[in-house]
């Protein structure tokens, strides 16, 4: 079986974790276009890591700017078989205050400004998203949290939102009415793209601030926001440090079905198939291809 590869997406800074040997910055080229950024190659107890910044060293991409299927399918070139993705997001309940980390199992997708799958012409697939994250991999994470110390709030849905503004007062009420967790604009498609590419998939949500559906909104300060990102980042590093082990020490497929989501799931007829388009699918969809 393929030997895990853990692939962490997430902002600046967590890729200073301690103990991360052997480390280089490599950049991988993709049909679908180019990476946010070089990836971060290390390894961390003995499992090999693979970090990439969503949005460049600096943050220098807006969310709606993301070309999330070149990120997923490099990762997916370079063999990694795990992606932990970590990012900011917004609460939108009483219970999640700022410094609260969710493992999200659910989300609602209102990106519209995005290419949000890997076939089409040429090549039509389906894949199954009714369970969008990995069980497997959650099950590390709250294992790994407890060790950690850093609580992890177990399940939620993630509103994803075009951005790069954020809502109104009006739409953040709405969002609530329908039961979501957190707002934040770069799980989708994201999470659709690694379903297809067949790499599991887990989301934790670092909650910075309340968004503006609560009264105290208005008396945040950006220097709060900056303290809150700190600290969650520091957290983070210590998720990872605890988790990579754990994940990498996975044998045999996953028993959440993540590395098989495109056994029945392409619909075009061989003989109906664009060349072309299956040249670009070769790291993607090459299993069910060959």
């Amino acid at each position: 079986m393929t030997r895990p590869v853990i692939g962490i997406i997430g902002g600046s800074g967590l890729y200073q974790i301690d103990g991360l040997t052997d480390v280089r910055w490599e950049a991988v080229s993709s049909p679908f276009g180019t990476p946010s950024d070089q990836f971060c190659f290390g390894r961390l107890s003995g499992v090999d890591v693979v970090f990439l910044p969503r949005h460049g060293r600096g943050h220098k991409i807006s969310p709606s700017e993301i070309n999330y299927r070149a990120n997923i399918d490099a990762l997916k070139r370079v063999g990694v078989t795990d992606i932990l993705s970590l990012s900011a997001v917004g609460g939108l309940r009483e219970e999640l205050p700022p410094g609260t980390f969710v493992l999200v199992d659910q989300f609602i997708d209102r990106s519209f400004a995005r290419n949000k799958s890997f076939f089409g012409s040429g090549c039509v697939a389906h894949v199954s998203m009714g369970h969008p994250v990995c069980s497997r991999m959650g099950k590390a994470l709250r294992s790994a949290g407890d060790a950690a110390s850093v609580p992890l709030v177990p399940g939620g849905t993630y509103l994803v939102m075009e951005g790069p503004q954020f809502s109104t007062k009006a739409e953040s009420e709405l969002y609530r009415s329908w039961g979501c967790s957190v707002i934040g604009m770069t799980n989708m498609p994201e999470a659709k793209l690694a379903r297809e590419a067949e790499i599991c998939y887990a989301s934790v949500a670092m909650v910075t601030d309340y968004d503006c559906w609560h009264p105290d909104h208005d008396h945040v300060t950006v220097d709060m926001v900056i303290k809150v990102l700190h600290d969650n980042a520091d957290k983070a590093r210590a998720l990872v440090k605890q988790v990579v082990p754990t994940l990498g020490s996975h044998v045999g497929p996953c028993d959440a079905g993540c590395q098989t989501a495109l056994e029945y799931a392409l619909i075009t007829a061989p003989e109906a198939r664009d060349p072309a388009v299956l040249a670009q699918l070769d790291a993607v969809a090459g299993r069910v291809l060959k």
